[in-house]
C-alpha cells in the first residue's frame, strides 16, 4: 500500500511521526505501507529541467533564459505537482506496484483545480498552433497528456477508485462538501463517500458547553445537504487526544482511549493570552490598511476575518471584506446590513473575461491579424486564470491605501504559492500588456510593510495546526513578510467544562498554547474561546464566554 500527500502544506510527517520524502519509503512500525510527499517546488524544479534540459547546448543562452522565465510561474508549479500525481495514479509502472494507493489531497479548491487541469490543458493543446505556452514547448506537455487522461479515467472508474469527502459536523463544512461533490460529479468522478470527523454527543445537560457543542453537531447533521445524504457515510467521534503516531492512530480505530494527562491545576498553569477582542481594538486604532487571516484549512480564518470586519465597521471605519479562498463561506448579507461594510469574492470566470478583454484591447491593437490570433490563443491557456486572479488580489490590496481591506485567504499552501508567484506574474503580465498596473508594482512592498499589511496567523490549540502555523511563519519570514499577530481560535481553555472528554481536550491545549507563546515571539498572541454557532444552542453566548474568560484569568 502507498500513502501519498499532494498538499503543498503537508503534515504527513507529523501524523506518521517519521520523515516522509519525495520517493516511496517504508513507514516504521507498519508492515506493507510506504509513504511519500509530493513537494510542489521540487516537482517544479524537476519539471523545468525536463523541459529545458534537451535544449541546453542547442539554443542560445538568451533563449534558455526566456524559457526559464516562462517556466517560473505558479501554473508551472501546479502542473508539475499534478504531473507527479498523474504519474503515480495513471502510470501502470507505478500503480501496478501497489494493491492500494491512498492520496491525502490538498484543501478543496486546490484539489479541484488540479483535477480540472487535464481537461483545461487538453483543450488548449489541441487548439494551440504556436507550439508554446507559459509552460514552455508544448511537446513536453503533450507527451504527458495521455498520462493525465489516464489519471482522470482512473478516478472516474468506480471499480478502481473511491473518493472520500472529509468534513466536520458543521453546516459550513457540510455545504462545502456538497459543492465539492457536485463539481467532482461534473468531472465524471461519482464513486464518492462521506466521512464526518470529530462528532461529539453529550450524555447529559450538566455541562453547558458540552450541550451546546452536541446540539450544534446534531443540528448540522440533521440539516445535511440532500446531495450528501445519498452517499455512504462514515462517522468518527471527537477524540480527547491528537491522533499522531502509529500507536495513537491504531487506538482511534481500535476504540481504545489513549492515556491523557489529568487536567492541570489553574494555579499552576500559564496565564492565558489576551482576548481576541483586544486585537480587534488594536486594529481599529488604525485608519486603513490590509488585514489578512492565514492558516491551515479548518482553523476558522473566515469566521475571524468576518468578526474583524464587523468590529471595524461598527467603529465607523469603511471596510471591504473579501476572500481569495474558493471554498470560503462569507455572509454577503452582512454588506446589506451595514453601509460601511462591503463583502465580495474573487470570481475567477469574471476576472478571466475582464483580463482577456483588457489584454486584447491594449496589446492586441498593436498586432497584425496573425499576431492577434496567436495572442488570443495564448489567452486561452489555463494560466490566464492564475494571472487574472492575481490581478484581482493586487487590486484588493491596493484598496488598503484608502480604507480597511480584510482578506480571508485560502489555506496555507495555496496562499503561499500565490505570494511566492508575485515576481513571475509581474513578468508574465508585462509581457502580455507591455506595462504593469501600479497595484501590481506596489504589491510586494505593501505585503512586506507591516504598517500597511497586518498578517494574522490563525491556529487551533492542537498539535497539527500549531505545527502548520509555525511552518507558515517560517515561509513568510523567507518571503520577508512579518506576521502582525497570532490567534489561537476555538479554545476550550477559557470555559468552565465538566464533561470528561472535553475536559481532556481542554487539558491538552495547555502545552500547545505554551508552544505558540514561546515560538511566536515577538508577535503577540490572542485567544478566542470556542463559541456555539447562532441557533445551535444558547447556553454560551459570546458575552458569557468573555465573562467566563475574564473571571478565569482573574482567578489566576
Amino acid at each position: 500500500m502507498l500513502l501519498v500527500c499532494t498538499d503543498p502544506a503537508s503534515n504527513l510527517d507529523d501524523v506518521l511521526e517519521t520523515q516522509v520524502g519525495s520517493v516511496p519509503a517504508p513507514v516504521p512500525g507498519v508492515e506493507n505501507l510506504r509513504a511519500l510527499n509530493i513537494d510542489p517546488e521540487a516537482a517544479a524544479r524537476q519539471y523545468r529541467e525536463r523541459v529545458i534540459g534537451p535544449y541546453r547546448g542547442v539554443l542560445p543562452e538568451s533563449a534558455l533564459t526566456s524559457m526559464e522565465e516562462q517556466l517560473s510561474g505558479a501554473c508551472t508549479t501546479e502542473i508539475a505537482a499534478f504531473d507527479e500525481f498523474a504519474r503515480l495514479l495513471g502510470s501502470k509502472d507505478v500503480s501496478g506496484q501497489f494493491d492500494r494507493i491512498i492520496f491525502d489531497t490538498a484543501p478543496t479548491g486546490h484539489t479541484l483545480r488540479l483535477l480540472q487541469l487535464p481537461s483545461a490543458w487538453g483543450g488548449f493543446i489541441e487548439s494551440n498552433t504556436s507550439g508554446t505556452s507559459c509552460l514552455g514547448p508544448l511537446s513536453g506537455l503533450d507527451a504527458q497528456h495521455q498520462v493525465y487522461k489516464n489519471a482522470i479515467q482512473f478516478l472516474q472508474d468506480r471499480e478502481t477508485s473511491t473518493l472520500i469527502l472529509v468534513c466536520r459536523p458543521d453546516e459550513a463544512s457540510l455545504s462545502e462538501a456538497a459543492r465539492t461533490s457536485a463539481e467532482l460529479a461534473e468531472l465524471g468522478i461519482n464513486n464518492q463517500q462521506l466521512a464526518v470527523n470529530g462528532i461529539f454527543y453529550a450524555d447529559s445537560d450538566d455541562d453547558s458547553t458540552a450541550s451546546s457543542l452536541s446540539a450544534q453537531h446534531k443540528n448540522a447533521l440533521a440539516a445535511c445537504p440532500d446531495a450528501l445524504r445519498k452517499l455512504p457515510r462514515s462517522e468518527l467521534p471527537l477524540l480527547p487526544f491528537a491522533p499522531l503516531g502509529i500507536d495513537r492512530l491504531r487506538q482511534v480505530f481500535a476504540g481504545t482511549p489513549a492515556p491523557v494527562t489529568s487536567t492541570p491545576n489553574p494555579a499552576d498553569s500559564i496565564a492565558l493570552p489576551p482576548d481576541f477582542q483586544e486585537l480587534c481594538k488594536k486594529l481599529a486604532a488604525g485608519k486603513s490598511g490590509v488585514i489578512m487571516t492565514m492558516g491551515k484549512g479548518g482553523v476558522g480564518k473566515t469566521t475571524l476575518a468576518t468578526k474583524v470586519a464587523l468590529y471595524l465597521a461598527e467603529k465607523g471605519h469603511k471596510v471591504h471584506l473579501a476572500t481569495t479562498d474558493p471554498a470560503a463561506h462569507l455572509d454577503f448579507s452582512l454588506g446589506e446590513k451595514n453601509s460601511r461594510l462591503q463583502v465580495s469574492r474573487i470570481d475567477p470566470a469574471a476576472e478571466v473575461k475582464n483580463y482577456t478583454a483588457k489584454v486584447l484591447q491594449e496589446a492586441g491593437s498593436q498586432l497584425d491579424d496573425n499576431g492577434r490570433r496567436l495572442l488570443e490563443e495564448d489567452l486561452r491557456s489555463p494560466c490566464t486564470e492564475e494571472i487574472a486572479v492575481f490581478r484581482a488580489f493586487a487590486r484588493l490590496v491596493d484598496q488598503g491605501s484608502k480604507q480597511f481591506v480584510v482578506l480571508d485567504t485560502a489555506p496555507t499552501g495555496h496562499t503561499l504559492l500565490l505570494l511566492d508567484a508575485a515576481r513571475s506574474y509581474h513578468r508574465e503580465i508585462a509581457k502580455k500588456t507591455g506595462q504593469l498596473p501600479d497595484s501590481i508594482n506596489q504589491l510586494l512592498p505593501r505585503l512586506r510593510d507591516d504598517n500597511f499589511t497586518k498578517i494574522i496567523i490563525v491556529t487551533l490549540a492542537e498539535t497539527t495546526p500549531v505545527q502548520e502555523a509555525l511552518l507558515l511563519a517560517d515561509d513568510l519570514k523567507r518571503a520577508d513578510i512579518k506576521p502582525f499577530a497570532w490567534v489561537i481560535n476555538q479554545s476550550l481553555l477559557p470555559l468552565s467544562i465538566a464533561n470528561p472528554l472535553l475536559a481532556k481536550k481542554q487539558a491538552q491545549e495547555y502545552s500547545q498554547v505554551e508552544k505558540v507563546l514561546a515560538l511566536s515571539a515577538p508577535q503577540p498572541v490572542y485567544l478566542e474561546a470556542w463559541q456555539p454557532v447562532a441557533g445551535h444552542g444558547d447556553h454560551d453566548t459570546p458575552k458569557t464566554a468573555w465573562r467566563q474568560r475574564a473571571a478565569l484569568r482573574g482567578a489566576r
